[in-house]
């Protein structure tokens, strides 16, 4: 039975740790992140990997930096067979990736080389794109850029968001991982070097980000909107405060006037502007100190004054 260390930290590696398990996978620890504050009272809140591989019985390593630790002599001391990693949040440091015996291997959420990083499901969303995937590669000191194993396509459909690109694509590393680890198993991995000059990179989201810049063509501002959904949301100010947009819809009209304008007040939400001469309708938002909501709750309650002209949000002129 392989020997493995399992190195993962968000709710996209739980179903690949869960893979390992039911590949009948011998993980002898689970390194993931420290415990961090969570929600509005900050409560110290585990990662969902801990709480899996607890609920198992896997013994838990927690560094908050590998590099130079006392965990990191740990977990090269318990000589595995094979380290998996599937958005842990940290580089392997050299040492550590020269230890197993079958090397390391990334469970990453892209075609590599396009979208090396950690924010591959938003920015390809973000940027339209109508297929992305996973990619299972030999880890190698630089980001994301090891030798290819193994590779699948995901389609992204025209109602996807992060959230559910993420289950998708979650569930597509897991059944690949599970196609690809008796190739490593029996040495008959094939290794493909990456072509390096094609690389594009998906680095986190940046604040100014997730703000709207109403100016941006309905396209641009649907997939930014659904890029940053159900986290970290895109937002935009109306009345001088800040509204977070969740979902939005295309509505196919066409005006002469400014972006950023609300053009109308649908039973639906409001209608906004944007700088192709065409609109986006707002469906699902969160008003400044509020719960989220529908957009028409809002119009009927503390919206109700909205008024059709009125200015919302940034517009770059």
């Amino acid at each position: 039975m392989m020997k493995v260390i399992f190195m993962g930290t968000p709710d996209f590696s739980v179903p690949i740790l869960k893979q390992l398990i039911n590949d009948q996978m011998d993980v002898i620890a689970v390194v993931t992140q420290p415990d961090r504050p969570s929600g509005r009272k900050r409560l110290l809140t585990p990662p969902p990997v801990k709480v899996e591989a607890l609920s198992r019985n896997i013994p838990v390593i927690q560094p908050e930096k590998l590099k130079g630790s006392k965990e990191l002599d740990e977990i090269i001391e318990l000589k595995a067979d094979l380290i998996v990693t599937a958005a842990f949040g940290q580089l392997l440091p050299p040492e550590l990736l020269l230890a197993p015996a079958l090397g390391c291997i990334n469970v990453h959420a892209s075609l590599l080389p396009e979208l090396r990083g950690g924010a591959p499901i938003h920015h390809a969303i973000m940027q339209g794109k109508k297929e992305t995937g996973i990619t299972i590669m030999y880890m190698a000191e630089k980001l994301d850029a090891g030798d290819i194993i193994s590779q699948v396509k995901v389609e992204i459909t025209e109602d996807d968001n992060v959230g559910t690109l993420h289950d998708k694509l979650s569930k597509a590393g897991a059944l690949l991982l599970s196609e690809t680890l008796p190739l490593i198993a029996d040495h008959s991995a094939q290794r493909t070097e990456q072509n390096h000059s094609e690389a594009t990179f998906a680095w986190n989201i940046k604040r100014d980000e997730e703000e709207i810049d109403w100016s941006r063509t309905e396209a641009d501002l649907y997939n930014q909107i659904r890029g940053l959904y159900p986290w970290p949301v895109a937002y935009t100010t109306y009345r001088n405060k800040t509204m977070k947009i969740l979902k939005a819809e295309k509505t196919g009209i066409k005006h002469n006037g400014d972006p950023g304008v609300i053009l109308d007040k649908t039973s639906n939400g409001p209608v906004i502007s944007t700088g192709n001469g065409s609109a986006l309708l707002i469906t699902e938002l969160q008003p400044f100190g509020k719960k989220k909501m529908a957009a028409a709750d809002f119009l009927r309650g503390a919206g109700s004054d909205m008024e059709i002209g009125e200015r919302v949000g940034k517009i770059n002129e």
